[in-house]
């Protein structure tokens, strides 16, 4: 697997200045984007199955173990405030559970069963659609979890960062990002982790766009839980409609921040 091979460039790590180690790590994420670059066309694809499943009422499921899985739960974490939608409609199944999120547990990505008794308490069915990540592509826990979607008649994709990965032949679509042997070797919480991220960013903002959460480059449906948040709606409002600042704030205030009602009520009165 090539992100288990030494790196040649890192053969020196424990003799380089902290300088010459951080020069060294941002050289090696160019290998993110030129990966990001060649997956554009299943990265499109797996957003557009995104916004279909939520557009039909669907969720999307990611399972993932180690960085992959705590990477898949702070992308589904942050889909709520971000887009106004219910916390159940981007879920993540992270190998060992919550307390895998803050401490790891490295054996329970070797349990290929477990994620079967996850999906099935999940309700899982052919109206959601489930994205596997493992940098390694061989991860039992995230296999199990594919197989047993795609068993159900579940749409899946598999995100991994070998080519070769066996992940590839159990999912419908996927999502190859070759980034190489990690400066630390084998640490894919390195250019791996960065990948998958981004790759997860994409897929799901993508799918909100296509869904009809933005207008123009907005977040039209933002909640504002904080002072930030609210300026941003005012911000927003100002921008998509002739409202001044201090009109804005009242009638977002008015409406409980709602940035759509707004909207929609100034358009009403033209």
């Amino acid at each position: 697997m090539s992100t288990e091979k030494r790196n040649p460039r890192s053969f020196s790590l424990d003799r380089m200045s902290a300088q010459e180690m951080v020069r060294l790590m941002n050289e090696e994420e160019m290998a993110v984007f030129k990966a990001l670059k060649a997956a554009e066309a299943p990265i499109a694809t797996a957003a557009e199955r995104a916004a279909k499943a939520f557009m039909a009422g669907g969720r999307i499921i990611y399972v993932g173990a180690g960085t992959s899985g705590r990477i898949a739960a702070m992308d589904a974490a942050e889909m709520p405030p971000t887009f106004g939608i219910d916390a159940d409609r981007f879920v993540a199944l992270h190998a060992g559970g919550d307390a895998a999120m803050g401490q790891a547990v490295e054996d329970a990505e070797d349990d290929p069963t477990a994620p079967i008794e996850l999906l099935n308490q999940l309700g899982a069915s052919r109206n959601d659609i489930v994205i596997g990540l493992a940098a390694s592509g061989r991860t039992p826990f995230v296999i199990g979890a594919i197989r047993h979607a795609r068993a159900k008649g579940i749409w899946t994709c598999a995100v991994v960062n070998n080519k070769a990965a066996p992940l590839l032949d159990d999912a419908d679509l996927g999502i190859v990002l070759e980034t190489g042997p990690e400066v630390l070797t084998g640490s894919t919480r390195l250019k791996a982790g960065t990948a998958q991220k981004l790759v997860l960013n994409r897929i799901s903002t993508i799918a909100m766009v296509l869904s009809g959460k933005v207008i123009e480059n907005l977040m039209v449906d933002v909640k504002a839980k904080n002072q930030k948040l609210k300026e941003r709606c005012v911000r927003i409002v100002r921008e998509l409609s002739n409202l001044t600042e201090i009109e804005a704030n009242d009638q977002l205030e008015a409406h409980q921040w709602n940035v759509r009602a707004v909207l929609d009520a100034a358009r009403e009165k033209v």
